[in-house]
């Protein structure tokens, strides 16, 4: 998966998934601009490792709910590099686990902005500096596909918000650019170190055909594959990496 010369944005880019995608691009050779929100730290660091090995990286601060940040950290990457061929948007979260009858109109609408508007936000900047082959990566969600666990049925609908706008977004901009998005399933990261009890976790990892969880690692190298040339008739795809927990 030969990126070199090419150009990515990964949002959240500072920690698990988001991170190990930046370092994934930046071994195959693409220049990266990483986003982060509160991870300063694994950002910087990543740009330091880039840096190190030879490779080109820069971090940005930056809120992806507001257009006006998403706009800067495009505008800088252009400013830097020339123009965009990859977004890999990773940016989201749960926030906390609500029940729908104990849930504020504030939270539903705090969890969609993470999730499905952070989406259209990034796509919308950074649709007029794509270049020709350029591709749109997302990270849905098994969630999206199965409802979700206890309490999180608006993230689970935030994320298949995300899976329906891929398959619309790769109508809509294709042939120039291919839209895909991957669907993890139970991914070591702190996601589930906040937000997952340990029992679950280890019952969710006994049942699947693997008898495991996943690594941010093994999701970057399919983001990084569904990115790349190698992927070029693949878009519309909502690509399930979860053991084998769930099949679709």
């Amino acid at each position: 998966m030969n990126l070199k010369g090419k150009t990515a944005i990964v949002t959240g880019g500072g920690r698990d998934i988001g991170r190990a995608c930046v370092m994934r691009l930046a071994k195959e050779g693409a220049n990266v601009a990483i986003n982060y929100f509160q991870s300063s730290e694994g950002a910087d660091s990543a740009v330091a490792e880039i840096k190190a090995a030879g490779g080109n990286a820069f971090a940005m601060q930056g809120d992806m709910t507001k257009q006006n940040e998403v706009k800067a950290l495009v505008a800088a990457t252009v400013e830097a590099y020339g123009s965009v061929d990859t977004l890999m948007h990773v940016s989201g979260g749960i926030v906390k686990r609500v029940s729908i009858a104990d849930m504020t109109l504030e939270h539903w609408n705090k969890v969609m902005e993470l999730n499905t508007t952070s989406f259209f936000l990034a796509v919308n900047a950074v649709i007029p500096f794509l270049n020709e082959g350029s591709s749109i990566v997302s990270i849905a969600s098994q969630a999206g596909r199965d409802g979700g666990g206890p309490g999180a049925a608006v993230y689970a609908a935030s994320k298949g918000a995300m899976t329906t706008l891929t398959r619309g977004l790769a109508k809509e901009l294709g042939p120039k650019v291919r839209v895909n998005a991957l669907c993890p399933g139970m991914i070591d990261t702190d996601f589930h170190n906040i937000f997952s009890k340990p029992e679950v976790r280890t019952h969710v990892a006994g049942i699947t055909p693997l008898k495991r969880e996943g690594t941010p690692d093994e999701v970057a190298n399919l983001a990084v594959f569904l990115a790349s040339d190698e992927a070029s008739f693949i878009t519309g795809a909502n690509v399930d990496i979860n053991g084998g927990l769930l099949f679709s």
